[in-house]
């Protein structure tokens, strides 16, 4: 059975390692026979959640006008969301964060979705990505009905185009996205 895909790749840099592994997630998907949309967050204009609490008095609209609608909109109609982020800090990275705080506008209605993650670091230490996987998982778990699929684990690799040289990991987010 064909799914709705929505790719939320976090990287700021198109083409840089986390976004070059969901290419590769899209393209098995894709194959699979499934209908994949790709966000590069960086891309988009989203602004910072306010806690102004407009959404609540206003059935889900945010007071902030920019591009987290269309996000918000993709979420819901998709059957499995894909977060991918380079780990800063030990945690996500501020774009991918800011579409996370954001979706409080509708998250109520944000239900029963698959969720893969995707993370690179250039740090290849056992618990580099242990806060950033807590922060997808965190957010995951505050969704009626949602499931975690799988993981990617792109360590020690920094500079962008490195992960190519990673042939193992190109190929588990190909099959990955296959698998869906």
């Amino acid at each position: 059975m064909s799914k709705k895909i929505l790719i939320l790749s976090g990287s700021p840099r198109k083409g840089g390692n986390s976004d070059t592994l969901c290419d590769n997630f899209m393209k098995g998907a894709q194959e699979a026979g499934n209908t994949v949309t790709k966000i590069l967050v960086s891309s988009k204009k989203i602004g910072y959640c306010r806690a102004c609490y407009f959404c609540r008095d206003h059935k889900g609209e945010c007071a902030v006008k920019d591009d987290m609608l269309e996000i918000l909109d993709l979420m819901l109609d998709a059957d499995v969301i894909v977060m991918a982020s380079p780990v800063y800090f030990y945690s996500i990275d501020a774009q991918l964060k800011a579409v996370i705080d954001r979706s409080v506008a509708r998250w109520l209605e944000i239900k029963n979705k698959e969720f893969y993650y995707i993370m690179t670091a250039a740090e290849d230490t056992d618990t580099v990505m242990d806060c950033t996987l807590e922060c997808f998982r965190g957010f995951a778990a505050c969704l009626e009905g949602s499931v975690e699929k799988d993981v990617i684990y792109g360590k020690g690799v920094y500079e962008k185009g490195e992960i190519s040289a990673r042939p193992e990991l190109l190929r588990q987010a190909y099959e990955m996205g296959k698998s869906v």
